[in-house]
């Protein structure tokens, strides 16, 4: 499974990429791929503090229900509505239009894995 260097992750396989003071939070694809057929996501509302490293929203599958966590602190400023019809888009594209969320980062994540030390934290929960 291809994990894109340009991303930085977290150990609850969330990936984040920070632009200009923004960040945009999405679940990895080895994250899709182990909850099956998503069919339900539950977000956090623009406005919403989010603490790096808290829950923040949730994902459902056909297997289970998992918690999002919040790979930065800040404010939620956009949340990927089109996923309330189409969750499904988690699945077939987690690193484009499946993402979940923006947030205005209070300051840049320091604790995020590269995408070597995020490959390898998969391969070694194999």
């Amino acid at each position: 499974m291809s994990v894109p260097t340009d991303l930085g992750y977290t150990a609850e396989h969330e990936w984040v990429l920070v632009e200009d003071g923004i960040a945009t939070v999405g679940v990895t694809a080895y994250a899709a791929d182990a909850l099956g057929d998503v069919v339900f996501v539950d977000l956090p509302e623009p406005g919403t503090r989010v603490t790096s490293g808290e829950p923040c929203g949730e994902v459902e599958s056909t297997k289970s229900v998992s918690d999002v966590y919040s790979p930065v602190n800040g404010e939620i400023t956009e949340v990927n509505a089109a996923l309330e019809s189409t969750p499904e888009t988690i699945n077939q594209a987690p690193y484009g239009d499946g993402w979940l969320f923006r947030a205005r980062v209070d300051e840049e994540p320091t604790d995020l894995l590269s995408a070597q030390e995020y490959e390898q934290m998969t391969k070694d929960e194999e």
